[in-house]
This record gives C-alpha cells, sequence and structure tokens, in this order.
C-alpha cells in the first residue's frame, strides 16, 4: 500500500484537493471491488495554524509534521491567493519538513501553483516543472534557477512531479496511476472522469496579460502605442518613433519592466488579438490576419504556432463560440 500524505496548507484550493482525493478515492475503490487491497492510504497533514481545516475531511487520518512519518508520496495543491509571496511566507513551516521527506526518499508532487511551494524548498532548481500558464512569469522571476517549461502540462524529474493550471491536475493523477498502478488503471480511470489522456501542452490555455502595475512612463507610453496601433502592419521602430528616447533605451527599460521586448510585446498583443477573433467571430482567416496586423499569412501561422502550440483553424476548431 503506497503511503500517500496531502499536504493541507495556508489557501489551498479546495477544488484542487477535491480533484485529488476523488480520483485516489475512486481507484481505492476500483481494487475493493475486485476484491484487492485498496492500493493507496491517504494520510492528511498540517500545521499547527492548519489544524482547523482537518475537520472538512473526517474520512481521512490527520497527522501533524511532528508526528509524521515517512510518505512514499506528498501532493501539494493548488493554492486559491493572487500573492502568491504572501502565499509563502505564510507556508514557510513546510519548506523544511519538505526538504527532508525528500532527502529521505519520498516523491514530491505539486499540482498548478503548488509548484510555488515546491520551488521555495530549493529541490527544483536545475530541473524541470511547469505551473499554470498565466503564473509563469511570476514563477520564472521568484525562482529563475529553475527550468520553466511553461507549455507541459505535466513534469518529472528525478523524483518531483508538477503540473498545469487547473484540469492539468487530472493528467498528472493518472500519469502516478500509470507508474503504481499500471496503465490499464490509468485508462479506466481517464474513462471514468472523462479525461483526455492525449493532452501534453497547455499553451493554448494561455492568456496575454501585459504588466501595468509599474511607475515608468516611457514604458507605458510604448505599450499604449503598441497596443493602440497594433493592426497596422508597421514595423515596431514605426509604433515607438514618436517617443523621445533612443531605441536602445526605450528596449532596455522595456524589457526590464515587462520581461519581453517591445517586439516580442507587439507579437503577443496580435496573437492574442487573433485568438478573440478565432474565438468570438466568424471572420475569414485572411481577414483575421489582417485585422491583427499581420500581412503574411505564412508568417502569421508561424507565430501563431509558435506562441499558442496549435494553428489558427486548430484553435478555432477547439474554442470558436460562433457555431
Amino acid at each position: 500500500m503506497l503511503q500517500i500524505g496531502i499536504l493541507l496548507t495556508r489557501h489551498y484550493k479546495l477544488l484542487s484537493l477535491a480533484a485529488i482525493t476523488d480520483v485516489l478515492d475512486t481507484v481505492n475503490k476500483i481494487y475493493q471491488k475486485s476484491d484487492q487491497p485498496a492500493p493507496f492510504k491517504v494520510t492528511l497533514l498540517y500545521t499547527p495554524d492548519t489544524a482547523h481545516l482537518t475537520s472538512a475531511f473526517p474520512a481521512y487520518p490527520a497527522q501533524t509534521l511532528a508526528e509524521a512519518g515517512v510518505f512514499k508520496l506528498l501532493l501539494v495543491p493548488s493554492f486559491t491567493a493572487d500573492d502568491l509571496s504572501q502565499v509563502l511566507a505564510e507556508n514557510e513551516a513546510w519548506l523544511p519538513w519538505l526538504r527532508q521527506q525528500y532527502k529521505k526518499g519520498a516523491e514530491l508532487a505539486s499540482f498548478c501553483t503548488g509548484a510555488f511551494l515546491l520551488a521555495a524548498t530549493g529541490l527544483l532548481d536545475g530541473k524541470i516543472a511547469t505551473t499554470h500558464v498565466d503564473a509563469c512569469k511570476e514563477f520564472t522571476r521568484a525562482f529563475p534557477r529553475v527550468n520553466l517549461l511553461s507549455d507541459k502540462t505535466v513534469t518529472h524529474d528525478a523524483g518531483i512531479y508538477t503540473s498545469g493550471g487547473a484540469t492539468s491536475t487530472f493528467h498528472l493523477l493518472l500519469h502516478l496511476l500509470e507508474i503504481h498502478c499500471g496503465i490499464e488503471v490509468a485508462v479506466r480511470t481517464a474513462k471514468i472522469f472523462a479525461i483526455d489522456m492525449g493532452r501534453d501542452k497547455q499553451s493554448y490555455f494561455s492568456t496575454f496579460q501585459p504588466t501595468r502595475n509599474h511607475h515608468d512612463d516611457l514604458v507605458a507610453t510604448a505599450q499604449l502605442k503598441i497596443e493602440t496601433c497594433y493592426q497596422e502592419a508597421g514595423t515596431i521602430e514605426e509604433m515607438i518613433k514618436d517617443i523621445p528616447s533612443s531605441r536602445r533605451n526605450i528596449v532596455r527599460r522595456f524589457k526590464q519592466v515587462t520581461g519581453v521586448t517591445p517586439i516580442e510585446y507587439l507579437q503577443l498583443t496580435r496573437i492574442e488579438a487573433a485568438k478573440k477573433l478565432l474565438e468570438q467571430t466568424g471572420q475569414q482567416m485572411t481577414e483575421i490576419i489582417y485585422n491583427s496586423g499581420y500581412n503574411d499569412p505564412k508568417a502569421f501561422r508561424k507565430v501563431f504556432r509558435k506562441t499558442v502550440g496549435m494553428t489558427p483553424s486548430e484553435y478555432r476548431e477547439k474554442f470558436n463560440a460562433v457555431r
């Protein structure tokens, strides 16, 4: 029986924890119905300031960190809070304990933004990881030593697993089931929960969210110029030519503030506009290309696929609301 511990952290996301326990309980029942011993023993783990959370899950045994032995697998649910730096500060008690567990042979798995807690231990330094697509910028700033694969649904490196946003939780759980129970059980579970096992990328769920909480007026002016003129099939130099600063200075400050260069910002703005047109209109592809600021269909498709992870036609098929 695999000893699994689930962390009851401050600000954990209930939906994340519910998905984890539901899948594990379902697999246990599959085995029990076949007169086989349940493969998983699930224990909830808590710190002194999260003891009250255990009352919401009376079906599971619970232990403090001081009581807990060594687990085979530790699971970190996603977080609800927007301020993830504050979340980490409130969950510092877990960090030395997770390091000790890993050193003693435990495998670690995080779901969605739970990766921030694993990264804070230092155990992800030099390893691959993923997290929610819209949290990737913040993750990279906070943990530059981690090799973040933002487009991946699931990663596994040296006994540490991570998953992308929301429903990627199920893909990581299926991956763990395949390892510990075999592909047959993983497939059966996927059918029960109606999970598409083939998805290995999450980049097409991303939304470009420009950084605006800064006080650099020059960069703000450049951003406004790009966002206002992106439909014009001109160069970035033409768009920012009236800004009273050298190109070199604009590019340096722009990347420092937003994390991308002006030309990358323009491309992301145009692709986000194209995505919205693909989602919300019935425009022909040539119209979408033109209205997004492109005049070269081949270049548009190349940039779109590189940024989104699928072709424009595939994106429209998946997300178009106009049928």
